[in-house]
């Protein structure tokens, strides 16, 4: 891989593949750009940035993947990559609270109430900090909200409460300056704070144009930071990735890399000012492109020696499981790598019901980070950190002689695999419904979102005919159905798949079975390079990872990582499905936040091939839902309708839960198709960058109707806005009418 290398002073570089690269300077960073890669409207702009303040004038650069425009920092992002070790930071204190390395993850959450309603906001940071938050943000939007925060702030001191209290601001640097002066802390989002809500337009920036707009950026947010070191405040400066300026889009592209310098802009500025009290965040509702963004802004603050901590957080994440799964894999995938100091789910629910599940999440990663967990150390030379390359495994061809299908075992997109009992092939027809396949005559057959292949832990007898009979009629619809070893030697199921030990592969104990039958080696992660080696002689159609949940010291994501750098390294394409099996009593909400942060962590990165999730005492459909669940989040296999949907504030204007609810229950048999559901426009239709159609606030009582990021109707009523939002999908050509009942 070509990689060059920068000092400062200069104007080009040489990488090590001889190609020049030229350099354009704007304070305090060079942006520089292939020169065959340079549009007219839209420069792709590639950062390199004065690495002097760390003790060196150089900085090595790479790509960020084979063939990538994009030019990141050799540095790692994390503190280790075989074991979880907490980023050091700074410390930063927001009130009372320290938030920062050397302090625990603090947990926060925002409320929903209309600021102006002193009494219900004030009842609402009160239950809030009886569920333990550490910190509560406001929306503050105006000068009549502005005005309502000091009576806020005041009626919470009277009652004891001293819960750092965060105002929320879009838009209005005056309203910052006044509530600075009582709340503890000011969230500023980048994107248009300074600059005006993005129109999208392509535009064409000469480097005095850009330099301006710099220096407009300065002289409105610099009294901001004055007033903040003068009365001991904090800043967030939280990138949005659906808020990003048309300056930094027509530099950066709508990107991870777009949205750290939309944020450094404003970092710049206070190191300026020499204040330090602030934080970063990186925000998105697509997991994969916020964790991206927050590797990359580690990255960065690495190689200019910077410290400042992190606020995690997915936006958008929805709501019950899919809310809570999308934020486990964004948050669950940065905590296991030792970044965040605090974080919010944001859930489509009251803001009291995200205490839990944010303190599950920060409990998770506390513990790694405490126990170090991890493996033997490893070279990693594989994993993209930066950018989405998915390492697909090779799927199962047909071999010669084969009687049966083992193509549908597996599929493209990922893949859903089920531990079934013994009782459930009681009623064939039940489970063929639990495993979500299309009934014909009571016959199967494999439907959009069926489970690809099953696992069996016990063979039925082989007099018991119907059981037999249920299982060959999956196998017959290219279901695999996987079984051990040892039950396949003693009770033979024709065409069956047999998941073996690397201990029993290297026994020869696997040669007994009839040459052609189908493997599936089960790898734990930590076995040596030398027991390994067995698999390079193996011809397998898929790996099971299974780490016991029970292990305390090994972690599960790097112990995946290391088997995938193995695996690339020795040229072994087999497919890999992350095989969890919980314990019993495990809470429903531990089960979806431990699958997102232990296997989400590893499909964000492109390294996997499907899912097989096991709890003994849990529901059968819960299982399976959360397991297609987990693929849609990572952005993988889509079987249902994506919603991107805000988590309301004192912006809302409508009942978000409730018509969230509605439009879901009319619309969610709609797999490809994204809404996205937002109560008040106040991120710009940047904020709907996933979804195909949104449904929006525009004014009290009534709704805008967007398709893309392009309002098409406006100021529909309410009461007609979600059979409105069901025509436009149809005009669109993505409706179809919901399934028949069976």
């Amino acid at each position: 891989m070509a990689t060059g290398t920068v000092s400062v002073p200069f104007n080009g570089i040489q990488s090590q593949g001889h190609q020049r690269i030229c350099l354009s300077k704007v304070p305090e960073f060079l942006g520089a750009s292939e020169l065959p890669r340079v549009k007219f409207h839209r420069r792709k702009v590639l950062v390199i940035r004065n690495s002097s303040n760390t003790g060196s004038e150089t900085v090595e650069l790479e790509p960020a993947s084979a063939g990538s425009p994009l030019l990141v920092p050799r540095q790692k992002y994390c503190e280790s990559i075989y074991k979880t070790v907490r980023r050091k930071t700074s410390t930063v204190m927001i009130g009372n609270v320290a938030l920062g390395s050397e302090h625990p993850i603090r947990i926060q959450t925002m409320t929903t109430t209309d600021t102006k309603d002193v009494a219900a906001t004030v009842e609402q940071v009160m239950r809030i900090a009886d569920q333990g938050a550490d910190i509560v943000r406001i929306t503050v939007q105006g000068k009549k909200e502005a005005d309502a925060c000091f009576e806020i702030k005041n009626s919470l001191v009277q009652k004891n409460y001293n819960i750092p209290l965060v105002a929320d601001i879009h838009f209005a640097p005056p309203i910052a300056l006044r509530v600075a002066e009582c709340f503890e802390k000011i969230r500023v989002n980048p994107g248009n704070f300074a600059d005006r809500r993005a129109q999208f337009e392509k535009l064409e920036y000469t480097e005095d144009d850009y330099q301006k707009e710099l220096e407009h950026i300065e002289k409105v947010f610099t009294p901001l930071v004055e007033k903040c070191k003068k009365y001991g405040r904090a800043i967030r400066i939280g990138t949005n990735h659906g808020s990003l300026s048309d300056r930094i889009m027509s530099y950066y592209g709508d990107s991870p890399r777009g949205m750290v310098e939309s944020a450094f802009e404003y970092a710049r500025i206070c190191r300026k000012l020499d204040f330090h009290n602030f934080v970063f965040s990186m925000k998105a509702s697509n997991p994969v492109i916020m964790v991206q963004a927050y590797r990359l802004l580690v990255a960065e603050m690495n190689v200019l020696g910077w410290d400042y901590p992190l606020h995690l957080g997915v936006t958008e994440a929805g709501e019950g499981e899919d809310g809570r799964m999308k934020s486990a894999i964004g948050i669950g995938t940065l905590l296991t790598d030792g970044l965040g100091d605090t974080i919010r789910v944001s859930l489509t629910e009251p803001p009291e019901e995200e205490i839990d599940p944010c303190r599950r999440l920060a409990n998770l990663g506390m513990k790694a980070a405490e126990l170090q967990k991890g493996v033997t150390p490893f070279e990693e030379k594989n994993r993209r950190y930066f950018d989405f390359q998915r390492r697909t495994g090779q799927l199962p061809v047909q071999k010669e002689g084969e009687e049966v299908d083992y193509r549908g075992v597996l599929h493209r997109d990922g893949s859903v695999l089920m531990s079934v009992t013994l009782d459930q092939l009681k009623a064939p027809e039940l489970l063929y419904r639990s495993l979500a396949a299309k009934l014909i005559v009571g016959m199967p057959f494999k439907d959009l979102a069926t489970v690809d292949s099953i696992l069996l832990r016990e063979l039925p007898a082989q007099d018991d005919k119907d059981a037999r009979l249920a299982l060959q009629r999956l196998i017959d619809i290219s279901m695999g159905v996987i079984v051990p070893l040892s039950e396949q030697l003693i009770k033979p199921l024709p065409n069956a798949m047999v998941f073996v030990t690397l201990k029993e592969l290297s026994s020869g104990a696997s040669k007994l079975l009839p040459e052609g039958t189908r493997l599936v080696v089960l790898i734990r992660g930590d076995e040596t390079s030398d027991e390994l080696d067995i698999l390079k002689t193996t011809d397998a159609t898929m790996i099971l990872h299974n780490l016991p949940y029970t292990e305390v010291n090994v972690s599960r994501v790097h112990a995946a990582r290391r088997i995938f750098e193995y695996l690339t390294e020795n040229s072994l394409n087999f497919p890999v499905v992350h095989h969890i099996q919980f314990p019993r009593d495990t809470h429903r909400d531990d089960l979806v936040i431990g699958a997102g942060a232990n296997a989400g962590a590893l499909l964000v990165d492109g390294l996997g091939d499907g899912i097989l999730l096991e709890a003994e005492d849990q529901d059968f459909e819960f299982l399976r839902n959360t397991s297609f669940n987990l693929l849609q989040g990572c952005r993988m296999r889509n079987t249902k309708t994506e919603y991107v949907s805000c988590p309301s504030c004192g912006r809302t204007l409508f009942d978000l839960q409730e018509i969230s609810a509605q439009i879901r229950e009319k619309t969610s048999h709609l797999p490809g198709v994204s809404i996205a559901i937002m109560g008040c426009i106040v991120n710009g239709p940047g904020e709907m960058a996933d979804a195909d159609f949104g449904y929006v606030g525009g004014a009290p009582g009534k709704i805008d109707l967007y398709v893309g990021k392009t309002v098409v109707k406006r100021a529909i009523a309410m009461e007609y806005a979600t059979d409105a939002l069901i025509e436009l999908i149809k005009e669109h050509g993505r409706w179809v009418d919901p399934p028949a009942e069976q």
